[in-house]
């Protein structure tokens, strides 16, 4: 789409905004969901839990700092959390044609239109988010036709973690005094970060991988994107792991098939937990956490086995953060520790994590 060419966004109910294209120059249809970030649209772009999203950034100003360089370390983006854009388009209230900053390599316009992405600015975000919030979650399109009839895509029909997961095992690190076996459901890079600094070695594989026939120290369980409903047999390859003592930590899709393994269920939220400043309360404390969240489901605690308990609570909602074994180590977190969008309250769960696989050498 060339820049400033009138575009529409339609949402399944029929409610349209009008604004100006940027990014590439074709339609695009998924779920439409609001994110409340001030800064960091480089990785929530390529934030692979948004796969088969339309983004919706509340925050009025989006492009003023460009895009920096995709410089990559011990194979990991530097700057990015994978190695693309992983939403379907983009939604902005006020979208800057001048970018200045030290990194910036590029526009977003042009970033975007590499990854042919569509955009669209000028939209009322405001109202468009509290459409989504009284409404709930809804499929909707960026089209040029302001009467578009098309078929909406649905995400959640198909798997899309068999999308983002790697298609091979992949190594990182070799130095490391433990092993850490990644289940990658849609991994953000800076979890593997977080990872590596803590002197692991990190064997990643695809999510329906037989993790079993690696010899490993510990196991993490990877974000992800869609309904967890579609990874059955991870969740059969969890339940085995469950059986014996090596350490286990899942963060957001991680905690939802941990925690189905551990006998619950999941179900779609209203409308997404997904922001930076979302507070979370410790069980059985009265510490609170500042954290960073991108998900649509959430688990319902309730069907646990007596072996477990909850870990986090939403302190908005009451939704489950997190599970823990009662005497095993294993447990898991539904919100971002490894995020550093602001707050970074929770990133001593990795300590704890790593701290727990060396206790089992």
């Amino acid at each position: 789409m060339h820049k400033h060419k009138p575009i529409y966004l339609i949402l399944e109910d029929g409610t349209k905004f009008t604004g100006t294209s940027f990014g590439y120059d074709a339609p695009a249809s998924g779920e439409v969901v609001f994110n409340t970030a001030m800064v960091g649209y480089p990785e929530s772009l390529t934030d692979p839990s948004y796969l088969g999203q339309i983004l919706v950034t509340t925050y009025p100003l989006i492009g003023n700092y460009g895009v920096p360089e995709d410089s990559v370390k011990n194979n990991l983006s530097l700057f990015f959390e994978s190695d693309k854009i992983q939403v379907s388009g983009l939604v902005v209230s006020d979208y800057s044609d001048e970018h200045s900053h030290w990194n910036s390599k590029q526009s977003l316009h042009s970033w975007l239109t590499e990854y042919k992405i569509p955009a669209i600015q000028g939209v009322d975000t405001r109202e468009l988010t509290k459409i989504l919030r009284e409404k709930g979650a809804m499929k909707g399109k960026i089209s040029t036709d302001a009467n578009d009839n098309s078929e909406l895509y649905d995400p959640s029909t198909e798997n899309q973690v068999a999308k983002a997961s790697c298609k091979e095992v992949i190594n990182y690190g070799d130095s490391g005094d433990i092993h850490i076996v990644l289940i990658d459901c849609g991994v953000k890079h800076n979890i593997i970060r977080c990872l590596l600094k803590r002197n692991t070695k990190v064997t990643m594989v695809p999510w329906d991988y037989d993790f079993s026939t690696v010899n490993y120290d510990g196991l993490f369980i990877s974000n992800g994107p869609g309904d967890p409903n579609h990874c059955g047999i991870t969740i059969e390859r969890l339940k085995q792991a469950l059986n014996n003592d090596k350490p286990i930590f899942g963060i957001c899709m991680g905690n939802q098939l941990l925690s189905m393994a551990a006998g619950a269920n999941t179900y779609k939220l209203k409308y997404g937990h997904r922001s930076h400043n979302q507070p979370v309360r410790i069980v059985g404390t009265n510490k609170c956490l500042i954290t960073a969240q991108n998900h649509g489901y959430a688990v319902d605690a309730s069907g646990l086995g007596n072996d477990w308990e909850e870990f986090f609570v939403n302190m908005n909602d009451g939704s489950n953060e997190g599970i823990r074994h009662k005497t095993k180590p294993f447990f898991s977190a539904q919100f971002h520790p490894e995020a550093a969008s602001g707050a970074t309250d929770a990133d001593f769960l990795f300590d704890d994590f790593v701290k727990m696989v060396r206790n089992k050498l």
